[in-house]
């Protein structure tokens, strides 16, 4: 059986240590009294919910997976899970960072963010009930009317409802253009939904009494395209004026795919006949709207791989210093024993440090984007706030698939150190791997981000948020560039940065001339970036610990982070010189290619 122990102690040293985000935060009225050991107190008791209430769950949810009945089209999911979703409501874990106004606690983001690893980390698949009822609360905040806000945002807050995103169709895929669902004006100003939405995480289940769902459709008169599509608030039952929950409403699971992971949770085929819904913002403009939940999300899977790669590496460490098998190449090590462990072996520590490198890494990444969310927020400097909201938007579609490519590399990676038991379902990693791929999926394809950040977030505006970050890591690079001991993590990762700003102008150029060399080149250019913004973080990391090794601190920790800092830049960090080749080899090589793809 696989084990979990939420990994405190390096949350801690990101955000204390590394990013010192309790400083941060006393700019931040909103949060100013927020300090190191309430951060810390949170986050232990949200360990042991994670350990102790959802892990055990991951399995049995696994391998029982959802039922529906389809003369009801109720679902029930796994045993266990609606019992751990009580817990989870009462002890007040959905409000941690939402508004007061509405029953939240008014925490940072951050917090949010940490908590939300160790859940995907315990139960990705029960992890996704709740979470997607966040970024609908975040929707609802940002483009609900005020009857909307004080109607639904109190239940959402509480967890005692849940919410979802509603947005693709059969022939759909990511082109929401294409979207069919209708929605039909009625005389005492509601509508009336008809459609097929399909992949809807968690769209039915029994776990709360209500679910309020974000749909797209399209009024009567829409243009065609993204620019006639509006959003509707779609509870499964219908709510009264008061609150009280009325008539059930027309809009019902048909049908649960058949997946290859996350089977504990319900991925439904969502019927609309009629079903009653308001609007959410303005007309034809739902895409805005909704993309305040599904930037929530983007953010959030990238949270999903992030926890998958923790346990992951978790159990294949400590799988690696038990299982014994052949002797070291370099003499025995375990005299006592009839063969050595096979973490000395240098493959199988190439592939746990792999995975250490970017849980951590990845870490690091997304504390970092929420402690800009923070300050996007509640800054009281307009520019802070503005900058702030211009960096997170160019890192979400790094931290989307950075690092669910990232946890598809290293959840493989540590399936491969068991060896065949790996194969096996009872270990649990065969699971990681499942689970994770679809993270590389949804919330718009890999691919999508990688095209989201060279076309729009770099090139859209020639370069200038891209310049922004550059400034960041420069700093960086000027403050530690004469310190022998930081040149092995500062030398290459001011090389990078140096050429990234020829490749970025390079593409560009011959971008404007073929479009389809920004899509051949885009998905080697996300990655390239993801690396720089590693390099970054690992380079800040190995600081942090260099500093307080010559001050004296014997903590093992400390080395340890060098160690894996000096694996990162040495056996991952060098993978962007293949990528900037293969991405400068331009779009021919794909696309003349009509015999060979006959």
């Amino acid at each position: 059986m696989p084990q979990y122990n939420p990994p405190l102690r390096d949350m801690q040293f990101v955000m204390h240590e590394v990013l010192k985000v309790t400083d941060e935060f006393k700019a931040l009225p909103k949060h100013a009294d927020v300090d190191a050991d309430t951060i810390n107190a949170v986050l232990e008791e949200a360990g042991k919910f994670a350990a102790e209430v959802t892990f055990p769950l991951n399995i049995s949810g696994d391998t029982e997976g959802c039922k529906l009945d389809q003369a009801t089209h109720e679902v029930t999911p796994p045993k266990g899970f609606k019992e751990a979703y009580a817990k989870y409501v009462e002890g007040g874990w959905a409000a941690l960072s939402c508004d007061p106004e509405y029953g939240g606690q008014g925490l940072p983001f951050v917090v949010n963010q940490c908590v939300y690893e160790m859940l995907n980390s315990a139960n990705q698949a029960w992890t996704m009930y709740p979470g997607l009822s966040h970024g609908a609360y975040e929707a609802l905040h940002a483009h609900g009317t005020d009857a909307q806000k004080k109607l639904y945002l109190p239940k959402l807050v509480s967890g005692e409802w849940t919410g979802t995103m509603c947005l693709t169709e059969p022939h759909c895929g990511t082109d929401l253009g294409l979207l069919r669902t209708k929605a039909e004006p009625q005389a005492d100003g509601t509508y009336k939904l008809t459609g097929n939405k399909i992949f809807i995480s968690a769209g039915e289940h029994d776990m709360t009494e209500n679910i309020l769902h974000l749909v797209l459709a399209r009024l009567p008169d829409a243009p065609q395209g993204s620019k006639g599509i509006s959003l509707f608030l779609v509870p499964k039952f219908n709510v009264g004026e008061d609150g009280a929950i009325g008539s059930r409403n027309g809009i019902y699971c048909g049908s649960l795919e058949h997946k290859m992971g996350i089977h504990g949770n319900a991925t439904a085929q969502i019927v609309l006949e009629g079903a009653v819904g308001t609007m959410v913002g303005a007309p034809n403009k739902g895409l805005a709207a909704m993309f305040v939940m599904m930037n929530a999300a983007r953010l959030g899977v990238g949270n999903q791989s992030l926890g998958l790669t923790e346990v992951a590496y978790q159990n294949a460490l400590a799988y690696a210093k038990d299982r014994i098998q052949m002797r070291s190449l370099s003499g025995v090590k375990a005299k006592d024993k009839p063969a050595d462990p096979i973490i000395v072996h240098p493959d199988v520590r190439k592939m746990l440090l792999t995975a250490k490198a970017y849980a951590e890494g990845g870490r690091a990444l997304a504390i970092y984007c929420t402690m800009l969310l923070d300050k996007e927020l509640h800054h009281p400097d307009e520019k802070v706030r503005k900058d702030s909201g211009e960096i997170v938007a160019l890192l979400t579609p790094i931290v989307k698939a950075f690092l669910t490519d990232n946890g598809h590399i290293s959840t493989n990676a540590c399936m491969q150190v068991f060896g065949g038991h790996g194969f096996i379902k009872e270990w649990g990693m065969e699971q990681f791997v499942r689970d994770n791929r679809i993270n590389m999926i949804y919330e718009g394809t890999n691919t999508i981000q990688s095209l989201d950040l060279l076309g729009r977030k770099v090139l859209g505006n020639n370069g200038a948020t891209l310049k922004k970050f550059g400034k960041i890591i420069g700093a960086l690079i000027a403050e530690e560039g004469v310190n022998e001991k930081m040149a092995e993590f500062i030398n290459p990762l001011a090389y990078l940065a140096d050429q990234m700003t020829k490749f970025t102008t390079e593409l560009g150029f011959k971008g404007f001339q073929n479009p389809d060399e920004v899509g051949a080149a885009a998905v080697d250019y996300l990655r390239v970036a993801g690396h720089l913004v590693f390099g970054y973080f690992w380079a800040r990391m190995a600081q942090t610990a260099l500093r307080e090794i010559a001050a004296g601190n014997a903590d093992s920790f400390y080395l340890a982070k060098v160690q894996t800092a000096r694996f990162y830049f040495a056996k991952l960090f060098p993978e962007t010189a293949t990528l900037m080749r293969t991405a400068r080899s331009g779009s021919k090589a794909l696309m003349d290619t009509d015999a060979a793809l006959a």
